[in-house]
């Protein structure tokens, strides 16, 4: 900790010992990063604005990031800006960048709040960023008045000072309030209390299910077989190149192979299938789903 509070320090006063870019300079300098891929312009500019991307990442300590990583997400956004700036708008870099930057915070504070991802819409980053602060307004408002709000009103009261559905609301309200826990955390504070991953449910195949499917599969296996037997071998070609390969091919590519039209390779698969089915018919009823 003492050592991301030292780089953390030193970040900053190397960025407040950066040039100062009058507009002019600043207009230079973008030119020549966007027309001639000038490397050395590109820090120039970086470095001047790295103040502005420090500052911004300071506002957002609260949700309780490392500085240092807020500080890397701000100079990540900074880069993108002037990677897009476009000089010829007649608008200060600084007044571009400042968006950049705080879309990049915001988007690495999301990501790290919490390990179920908290939204991604622009609805949701906006009440993950305001709700709480609209909603300490409303209650400070209602208790002026000596009332109070029932969650429901809350909730709509946000909902549209905020401008967004209900649903993201509510929504919004459950991840902010909850917090991560261990699966591997005990249920109860008994000894032999089990841990909360016991309660999940098992969903691989069971051991009986696992012999069932090999019975069937064999026997499938078998009949298929066996129906396969009753094929010419033209017509087993076809059935092993349209339904049996990874990659079927097509009626066009077998007639030509075989030296037939794409309609009578159909014909022979057709009358192929119809020898099949004859066959299985003969051993099983359960079956007949599979050719269809």
């Amino acid at each position: 900790m003492a050592l991301d509070n030292a780089r953390d320090t030193s970040m900053s006063r190397k960025a407040m010992k950066a040039e100062l870019l009058d507009a002019e300079t600043e207009r230079a300098l973008a030119y020549a990063w966007r027309d001639h891929r000038d490397e050395e312009a590109l820090h120039r500019l970086i470095n001047a604005y790295m103040r502005l991307a420090i500052s911004m990442a300071a506002k957002f300590k609260r949700y309780g990031a490392p500085m240092n990583d807020l500080i890397q997400e701000a100079g990540l956004g900074l880069m993108k800006a002037a990677d897009k700036f476009d000089p010829d708008r007649g608008v200060r870099f600084s007044t571009y960048a400042v968006w950049w930057i705080k879309a990049s915070i915001q988007d690495y504070v999301m990501r790290n709040w919490s390990m179920v991802r908290t939204g991604s819409t622009s609805s949701q980053k906006s009440l993950f960023f305001n709700m709480r602060r609209v909603q300490a307004k409303f209650e400070r408002e209602a208790a002026s008045e000596g009332g109070a709000l029932d969650r429901h009103q809350l909730h709509q009261m946000i909902a549209l000072e905020i401008g967004v559905p209900l649903r993201d609301v509510e929504m919004m309200h459950g991840r902010l309030a909850g917090s991560d826990f261990s699966l591997n955390a005990v249920q109860s504070a008994d000894e032999e209390g089990r841990e909360w991953i016991d309660a999940l449910e098992d969903e691989s195949e069971q051991a009986a299910e696992h012999v069932e499917n090999a019975h069937d599969t064999a026997q499938l296996r078998e009949w298929l077989l066996k129906a396969m037997g009753a094929l010419n071998a033209r017509e087993q070609f076809i059935i092993r190149e349209r339904k049996l390969r990874d990659t079927p091919r097509t009626l066009e590519s077998l007639g030509q192979e075989l030296n037939l039209s794409k309609e009578r390779v159909r014909q022979l698969e057709a009358a192929a299938f119809a020898k099949m089915r004859k066959s299985l018919e003969a051993e099983s009823h359960e079956v007949q789903h599979f050719l269809v």
